[in-house]
């Protein structure tokens, strides 16, 4: 009877000292967290405390009806209460054992367990505790002596550090990531569209993002985007879009356009429904690929990394639509993926012809096929919208199409002055196929082909009703790790936006490129660190315009990308 008493003692004392290691460490992790409020707004810390002293002994670990056979943790559980009964539950017959334990019911356990072990001694007759008993004891105090000293000046320096961090942080809810592009760029030589030597001036500008994420559930996502650009596109001298940066602002832009002032950019919020679908609900600036993929992995970066152009970073087609709206991506296995969304250009507009569903709009569709780990392919269709019919944009939403036909005609820009301002409404349905396909770890092929059919919905007194049929493709090779791990090389050449046919009503007004034109770029991509690296590339753009009278014209261009 006494060899169990002792077992029992001798076995509590060791619990003991265990828990007195551990507690302090589940305490701090408790700290890291934000401590929810009940119902009534007590704090659930003091509430435990209160809790446990109106609670019963609990004498059986079947009372507690939140514990299972299968809880990592059953047999300790019911070593405490059935053998030592010094633990004890809520008034609502619950343990509660995924909740990070506070220093409050640490101290209101441990006096219960302290408890215990006096009325096991008071229990025990004189000399059942023996010297050698005590002295094993106090050896097993002194062999872990050191460990706990060390743990207890851990956890102390771990509680000085939470302090300060949670003092200083931004938002228990919101991270704040960033990126900064500052480029150089010069045309080197050639010719823009109208025949003329462009201008060979180097240009140094910027774009800088501050997206603040946020999360509700830990599966949700609100960004909301700051934005600022001093980066113009070289349309504004080439009168012709192909050779954009990436990152540049809006096409046919100034410098005087583009002047850093910070604005909201991105704003959006995504959510799961369920396990396999991804609702975003894009309130301003909403593009694809906030729910689509572009099957374009390693060049398509949107200006920060990977390709430097506009045209090389995705399919054209893709730059149909963008605005507000709404993105839905379903994932039907892991072999097949379902996109749609529809964006509204002008969706804060309260006149006619403006707003979410009465202005230009575009709609997306795109069924995503990954057979394997190492290719996937894109089948896109996509129907746009617009009543404006000489709209600038990078990208424009669905005015890209027949923006595009005019921006081909070699006599631009005398070409646009008969629509200036003409709100021309505009049907545009444009079809896409993507693929990727991954050689190697370090090759991995790209490429699309896109059509686009256009056709105006009314003359306006000007221009006669038709239709253009536009056709784009590029093949990209992507190379990652070349030289250096992180690092990117990239070589693309493609055709872009060429107008191949006109109905004889837009012949005459528009016309139809005759000869062809290819863009070519290559670029490097050096990885410094994890936060910075430096791309420097040429674009060369043969027949600019898709007129065999222009000279080529190449552009150099050296981007340096800071993420934080």
């Amino acid at each position: 009877m006494q060899q169990a008493k002792f077992g029992q003692i001798f076995g509590l004392s060791s619990l003991l000292l265990g828990m007195a290691a551990i507690a302090p460490v589940s305490a701090q992790e408790a700290g890291k967290m934000p401590i929810p409020l009940t119902q009534n707004n007590v704090d659930p810390l003091t509430a435990d405390v209160a809790l446990n002293e109106e609670a019963d002994q609990v004498t059986s670990v079947s009372q507690l009806t939140d514990v299972r056979p299968t809880d990592w943790a059953y047999q300790a559980l019911k070593s405490l209460v059935e053998r030592y009964g010094c633990i004890v539950g809520y008034p609502d017959k619950t343990y509660r054992g995924n909740r990070a334990l506070s220093r409050w019911e640490f101290a209101a356990g441990l006096n219960a367990c302290l408890d215990k072990i006096q009325e096991l001694i008071a229990a025990a007759t004189a000399d059942f505790v023996r010297k050698e008993d005590l002295e094993t004891v106090k050896k097993l105090q002194d062999l872990f002596a050191a460990e706990l000293a060390s743990l207890r000046g851990r956890v102390d320096a771990l509680e000085v550090r939470t302090a300060t961090l949670e003092k200083q942080q931004f938002s228990t809810t919101t991270r704040l990531n960033g990126e900064v592009v500052v480029a150089g760029a010069g045309i080197l030589t050639g010719d823009n569209a109208n025949g003329q030597e462009a201008p060979t001036n180097a240009i140094w500008g910027d774009r800088v993002r501050l997206n603040f994420d946020a999360s509700f559930t830990g599966a949700d996502l609100l960004r909301v985007r700051l934005q600022a650009v001093n980066l113009p596109p070289f349309s504004s001298v080439l009168n012709t879009p192909e050779g954009d940066i990436r990152a540049a602002g809006p096409v046919f832009s100034t410098a005087a356009e583009n002047n850093n002032s910070v604005g909201i950019d991105a704003l959006l919020y995504q959510f799961p429904v369920g396990e396999k679908l991804i609702v975003t609900l894009e309130a301003n600036a909403g593009a694809i690929d906030d729910f689509t993929d572009t099957i374009n992995p390693f060049l398509d970066g949107d200006g920060g990394s990977g390709a430097l152009t506009g045209f090389a970073t995705r399919n054209h087609i893709y730059y149909l639509l963008n605005g507000t709206g709404l993105g839905l991506r379903y994932v039907l296995s892991d072999q097949f993926e379902i996109s749609a969304g529809y964006l509204a250009t002008d969706a804060a507009n309260p006149n006619q012809g403006g707003g979410l569903f009465n202005g230009p709009f575009g709609t997306i569709a795109q069924l995503t096929i990954k057979p394997s780990e190492v290719f996937a392919l894109g089948l896109t269709y996509i129907h746009a919208y617009n009543n404006d019919f000489t709209a600038n944009g990078s990208g424009g939403s669905n005015r890209a199409s027949l923006r595009a036909a005019l921006l081909n005609n070699p006599n631009l820009p005398e070409a646009l002055a008969p629509f200036a301002g003409l709100d021309v409404p505009t049907s545009t349905n444009a079809y896409g196929v993507q693929a990727s396909f991954q050689i190697s770890p370090q090759i991995v092929l790209n490429g699309w082909v896109g059509y686009t059919k256009t056709r105006t919905l009314a003359t306006r007194g000007v221009l006669p009703r038709g239709e253009l049929d536009i056709w784009n493709w590029a093949v990209g090779l992507a190379l990652p790790d070349l030289f250096k791990p992180g690092s990117l090389g990239g070589i693309i050449v493609g055709m872009e936006p060429r107008v191949t046919g006109v109905t004889p009503g837009l012949r005459s007004a528009i016309g139809r490129d005759r000869n062809m034109s290819f863009h070519v770029e290559a670029f490097y991509q050096y990885r410094i660190n994890d936060n910075i690296s430096i791309t420097p590339g040429i674009i060369w753009l043969t027949n600019p315009d898709f007129n065999s009278s222009n000279s080529d014209v190449v552009i150099g261009a050296i981007r340096t990308t800071f993420t934080f």
